[in-house]
Formats: C-alpha cells, structure tokens, sequence
C-alpha cells in the first residue's frame, strides 16, 4: 500500500520555494527561505524539521536544505498548479500578473483536481486555438 502524504499550504509552499531557491542557487539555507518568506528563521526551523521527518527534504545540521526525490515531486505539482491557475486568470479572464500571481498561490492549495484538470483541458484548448489561427 503507497503512503500518501498530505500537505499543508504552507508546507506546500515551503517546498515551493526550496525549489525554485535550489534552481537558482548553488545551496539553500534556512536564511534564503526565511528572507524569500518573510519569516523568522526559527519559524523556517521548525518546517524544515517538519518537512525532514516526511522524508521531502535532507539537511544536516546547519546545513543546507536540499529536495529529497518526493520532496521535489510535490514541490514541481504545486508550481505547475501555480503557473496553470496564474495563466487562466491572466490570459482568460484577464486578471493583472501580479493579483493572478498572489490569486493562484491561494487557489492552488485548495482546488479540487477535478476542478485543476477542467482548467488544464480549457488551457490546452486555448492554445491550440492559437496555434490553429
């Protein structure tokens, strides 16, 4: 039987910027998360212990945080929700970047997938509609 892990916004959203920082970066750190975040590093601490007890990231001691294989799965699913949600709102129903940006980092922990493979199919629609024109 395969353990499914639920995640909570804001572990989502840590492991969404673990991501996007190990993209750009070299190394993450718990100061580069708190800063990106706007939080207390003690506050980073304790979600990254949080996030290394569910096995999604490694670090040691001090050390810098790094997206463990499932880690890095979740954090992808929760960027691709991100960037399709931002993308409906700005290119259908023409929301401004940066209300969709902020709009889609809320709506992307709680829409249904029913309701995420809706948008998916109305997304690919449209740009195939483009494509054909």
């Amino acid at each position: 039987m395969v353990e499914t892990i639920t995640l909570t916004p804001t572990l989502e959203d840590y492991l969404e910027v673990i991501l996007e920082l190990e993209e750009k970066e070299n190394e993450t750190r718990v100061t580069d998360i708190a800063d990106k975040l706007n939080i207390a590093k003690s506050t980073v601490t304790i979600t990254v212990n949080k996030l290394k007890s569910m096995g999604l990231v490694l670090q040691e001691s001090y050390g810098p945080i790094e997206l463990t294989s499932a880690g890095k799965k979740h954090a992808v699913e929760v960027r691709n929700r991100h960037r399709m949600l931002r993308q409906f709102l700005v290119e259908v129903i023409g929301v401004d970047y940066q209300t969709a940006d902020k709009d889609a980092c809320l709506m992307e922990h709680i829409v249904s997938p029913v309701t995420l493979k809706k948008v998916e199919e109305y997304m690919i629609k449209v740009q195939e509609m483009k494509m054909d024109s």
